[in-house]
């Protein structure tokens, strides 16, 4: 063990008797508290206080994960190492990776997932519960990641951390999973208020990416946490935000075929991310060590940054200027900066961010960082949409505002990336201080949108939880079945018999059983077959074959089998494909462990529906 982690664990040794007086003083406040609001509120009115709670929660988790990003960037890039940070880029990703690694390994001890995709994990499969060091967890390792130039983005780690303070005040007050699960999207839409001071877009968000349905009892909490989140920042912040842009020049019908065109290169735009995200991923996954991963992740995305120092970080500098019309302005401090009266150069350049960030971002990821997909995902957008429409300007193809065109190719690729098109459009619109931009930012959205739902038919948030089958959806019963768990609806009180058992032996369990299944297993308990007392009725009570007939030659396959890791979705459909009305359920080696039935699912099924949706 490293001298920083002996130091550690002595330092730990002297807080913990601290720590636990502090945890007996919490539980006894707890206790308080929840005495106190038996008596004086309704758990709806103690939702609302939460709700208020876990947004300025948010206010403060979003100002210092930013302001911590800020300070670090900074130091590295506009301060006392300034004159060498062009060379020091290849070197700071791999340093800020490494040290979030440290804390990963010796403080928090425990994986850090990412926000987003571990929050739909946490509703799906984790009964709304997240783990307590989530609380912080991701905002030092995040810090670290990007402040020193990990390519992603803080959204996700900040909706993952709010989240989480959700997560935990439910528990804390033995809340129902119903009421977690809001809370939980009360601390999303809160994250997503504090950091582009939009409440609307970020109740969108939550409704749109978070949550399963929208009901009067989910609307007031989102409200109530977004708005005071909002406040929360706006007290911090003042009217310093992520970028904000008042539009000078109006929409034009006339542009609308363009808008088109931008949609489908914004849907294009969202293929090339999900195809370069999985590449990478696929030749990573091959690599087994994790350090060699770090070491060749991290030397790449060094190169990434020392050839295209927009990469560095989240890149809402560069989007800037961008937005305010300014280019040029990218290629300062970089190898091109020579070329900045070149319009050919400056266009490749942009295209090239624009190509390169999704690799940047997955490089950072698989090398251990931490962070979000949000906003490269705005940082492609920009790139993008400026140069569509300085390309169809300068060729002489139309008269486009490129500042118009670059927002709304955000949005395109927010509808392409994130399958939020609603949030996409009110994200934008309330950024840019009015709804000028509505009907545009309507059409491309939309046509994105609707490009890469044919290909992909999950967002770059929920691609790994569809393929293991764990993804809550807006369509009721798919949440529902994916809530339901295997494990609690198998039945085991039917009776097993042996393949060599005699029909006189059978007829002496079917004597003491309520089943008119029997399962045939072997000495091993593995499942070979099944009796169905209906199909040999007939001869039960014929003594003359007691000794001469086995029960190898009157079981059956069973017509399909269930194994206990199989999703709820996959039960269903072998039931609806086999007709049958019980299954067997088996372990990984083919062991019997009891049958579900069709009749049961269907009143846990109504349960569960009831239990959860009712408003």
């Amino acid at each position: 063990m490293s001298k920083a982690g002996d130091l550690f664990d002595k330092t730990k040794e002297h807080v913990s008797p601290f720590l636990r007086q502090t945890n007996d003083v919490l539980a006894k406040v707890i206790r308080f508290i929840n005495e106190w609001r038996k008596g004086h509120l309704t758990e709806r009115q103690f939702t609302y206080f939460l709700a208020i709670v876990v947004g300025i929660i948010s206010g403060i988790v979003a100002l210092i994960i930013k302001k911590t990003v800020h300070l670090i960037k900074f130091i590295l890039t506009d301060s006392i190492f300034k004159d060498y940070n062009f060379v020091l880029y290849i070197f700071y990703p791999v340093v800020g990776i490494l040290l979030a690694q440290w804390v990963i390994r010796k403080i928090v001890r425990q994986p850090i997932n990412h926000g987003i995709p571990n929050t739909l994990h946490a509703i799906s499969k984790k009964s709304a519960l997240i783990r307590m060091h989530n609380l912080y967890s991701s905002i030092v390792t995040a810090s670290l990641t990007v402040g020193f130039g990990g390519s992603a983005g803080l959204e996700g780690p900040t909706v993952g951390t709010t989240s989480a303070w959700g997560s935990n005040l439910g528990t804390l007050f033995k809340l129902p999973y119903k009421t977690r699960t809001l809370l939980i999207g009360c601390g999303a839409a809160g994250a997503m208020a504090s950091l582009f001071n939009a409440p609307i877009a970020a109740i969108v968000f939550a409704i749109e990416v978070i949550m399963l349905d929208l009901t009067t009892a989910s609307m007031i909490p989102l409200l109530l946490s977004s708005a005071s989140a909002a406040i929360t920042s706006h007290l911090f912040f003042g009217d310093e935000t992520l970028f904000h842009f008042n539009i000078t020049e109006s929409f034009r019908f006339a542009d609308i075929p363009y808008y088109l065109g931008l949609g489908i290169f914004t849907g294009v735009a969202s293929l090339h991310f999900f195809q370069a995200f999985t590449i990478v991923n696929r030749v990573f996954d091959k690599m087994k060590r994790q350090r060699n991963k770090t070491i060749l992740a991290g030397s790449l995305l060094g190169l990434l940054l020392f050839l295209l120092p927009p990469l560095y970080g989240e890149g809402y500098e560069t989007m800037n200027a961008i937005i305010r019309g300014q280019p040029f302005d990218v290629l300062k401090r970089s190898l091109f900066e020579g070329f900045s009266d070149n319009t050919y150069v400056m266009l490749a350049f942009i295209l090239a961010l624009g190509l390169l960030k999704v690799y940047a971002t997955t490089l950072t990821f698989r090398a251990g960082g931490v962070g979000g997909a949000f906003a490269p995902t705005l940082f492609m957008g920009a790139m993008f949409g400026f140069f569509y429409a300085r390309s169809v300007n300068h060729f002489g193809l139309g008269d486009l505002s490129e500042s118009n065109f670059t927002l709304v190719a955000m949005a395109g690729m927010m509808a392409g990336n994130l399958h939020a098109p609603l949030m996409a459009i009110f994200l934008i619109a309330e950024i840019t201080g009015g709804y000028e931009l509505f009907v545009p930012l309507m059409i491309t959205s939309s046509i994105a949108f609707v490009t890469v739902k044919q290909f992909n038919p999950h967002s770059i948030y929920t691609t790994q939880l569809a393929r293991r089958g764990e993804l809550i959806t807006h369509d009721k019963d798919q949440a529902v079945l994916t809530l339901m768990k295997l494990h609690r609806e198998i039945e085991t009180d039917f009776a097993t018999v042996g393949p060599y058992d005699k029909l006189k032996d059978l007829v002496r369990v079917i004597a003491k059983s309520k089943r008119n299944l029997f399962p045939v297993v072997d000495e091993k308990n593995c499942f070979i077959g099944v009796v169905n007392l209906n199909e040999i009725r007939h001869i039960i009570f014929n003594q003359d074959l007691y000794d001469e007939t086995f029960v190898h030659d009157l079981m059956n396959d069973a017509p399909e089998y269930v194994r206990k890791e199989d999703s709820m979705e996959s039960v269903m459909e072998k039931f609806e494909s086999s007709g049958a009305w019980n299954l067997p359920v088996l372990d990984d080696q083919g062991g019997y462990l009891g049958f579900v039935s069709k009749s049961k699912l269907f009143s846990a099924y109504r349960n569960l529906l009831k239990e959860f949706y009712d408003s």
